[in-house]
């Protein structure tokens, strides 16, 4: 879990520097109030399910189900938050669900490589096509 943590970590700070980059780029506040307030009521209830979850399942005894969890509660929060930006947002999302979905119905040693599918394969396939098409 430490290194899961860990990587969440890297994905937060490498997300604010490029949005950071992208809105100087472009001369926009990167705190818009209407747009980031309605990303915030879509992304995060997601996110605060999965920060709620996690303890549950490991006091649980679920550890080896907590990918399906993140990558499902993930997959929704990209889903719902990217319905407010470019359409492969919320296409994304509904990849990263179905990852979860897969996750849940996998063996339980396949976790490490479905999280490593969607965390890094996705995001890299999906962050390329965003770059490409949309300007990042």
């Amino acid at each position: 879990m430490l290194i899961w943590f860990a990587e969440a970590a890297v994905a937060v700070a490498v997300a604010m520097v490029t949005m950071t980059r992208k809105a100087r780029r472009l001369g926009a506040p990167l705190s818009s109030a209407a747009p980031a307030y309605r990303f915030a009521l879509a992304y995060l209830p997601p996110l605060v399910a999965g920060m709620v979850l996690t303890p549950v399942f490991v006091t649980l005894g679920l550890m080896a189900r907590l990918p399906g969890c993140w990558l499902l509660l993930y997959g929704t929060a990209a889903a719902t938050g990217g319905a407010t930006s470019v359409r492969v947002v919320p296409l994304m999302g509904i990849c990263f669900m179905a990852l979860g979905t897969i996750a849940f119905a996998a063996p339980a040693a396949w976790g490490h490589w479905l999280m490593a599918a969607g965390f890094g394969g996705l995001h890299i396939g999906f962050g390329l096509v965003i770059a490409r098409k949309y300007g990042g």
